[in-house]
């Protein structure tokens, strides 16, 4: 028997449903938080949660925008993308930028990116200006690939976050793929996995291969 044959516009629906799931997971981890805890720097290099949403929003504008000879119509909104705008200013929101406010922006990046997606063939050519010259010239294809591995990256960077802030965890609002534990069971884990960690490492040291002095996590 033939196989079905895929059309470039089942294509475009598989990878336009993958983006728009990265996209759904970012903002779900925002979701319910309070200015301070939405902003709340958990790394030593800074990264926090509304700061992910704001850096996603200047990445599409940047690649379904910009790429394709496209501006966002309003770009005082975004200035955090501008040439001479600070180091890692799309990576942190300001006081004067409302959780509400920087949601509201993404979302309507949305429908910005999805005009791009949706008025051009998966193999339109585009230009990426801030690549080198020898890749520069992309695919919609190409750049719907990019952005959706660049947006679930900073979703599970996002997985991450939430759960530090207040011990939310999952996948989805409507699923979330954890095991069925409870919390004391969770926390038996948790003292398990450390000390099979403390073990693995006694046991490394022991045989010559320890690999430099243990570093225990920041709190």
């Amino acid at each position: 028997m033939a196989s079905a044959r895929i059309t470039a516009t089942d294509d475009k629906a598989i990878l336009q449903r993958s983006l728009q799931a990265a996209r759904d997971a970012l903002l779900w981890k925002v979701e319910g938080l309070d200015e301070r805890s939405a902003r709340w720097p958990w790394t030593p290099t800074g990264t926090n949660l509304l700061g992910l949403v704001k850096h996603a929003a200047g990445v599409e504008v940047g690649y379904f925008g910009q790429a394709f000879g496209r501006g966002w119509p309003r770009p005082d909104e975004l200035p955090w993308i501008d040439d001479d705008a600070e180091d890692d200013a799309d990576m942190w929101a300001t006081a004067d930028e409302p959780v509400a406010a920087v949601v509201d922006l993404y979302r309507r990046v949305w429908a910005f990116s999805d005009e791009t997606i949706a008025t051009r063939d998966l193999h339109a050519v585009g230009r990426v200006p801030w690549w080198p010259a020898e890749r520069a010239e992309v695919t919609l294809l190409q750049v719907m690939v990019h952005v959706t591995g660049d947006l679930a990256r900073h979703a599970g960077h996002a997985d991450v976050l939430r759960e530090l802030t207040d011990g939310s965890a999952g996948l989805r609002a409507d699923n979330d793929n954890l095991s069925p534990r409870s919390a004391a069971d969770r926390s038996r884990h948790v003292d398990r996995l450390r000390a099979v960690a403390d073990e693995a490492q006694r046991r490394a040291d022991a045989s010559g291969r320890g690999g430099g002095e243990p570093t225990a996590p920041r709190a």
